[in-house]
């Protein structure tokens, strides 16, 4: 049975796609994005959070 760990990564907009490449170099693979918390409360300000796999 193949087992998994698992990592949760918060998305810098100006930084995204850096931000996945070094996690895919490092044998990680991107299971979803969503909606993370706000800053300062303010929903437009809102972050995302990326959910990444990988095996053990």
């Amino acid at each position: 049975m193949t087992k998994w760990e698992y990592a949760t990564v918060p998305l810098l907009s100006h930084a995204t796609k850096q931000i996945l490449d070094n996690w895919g170099e490092d044998g990680w693979e991107l299971v979803s994005v969503i909606p993370g918390p706000s800053v300062d409360g303010d929903p437009r300000n809102q972050q995302l959070v990326a959910y990444l796999k990988r095996e053990k």
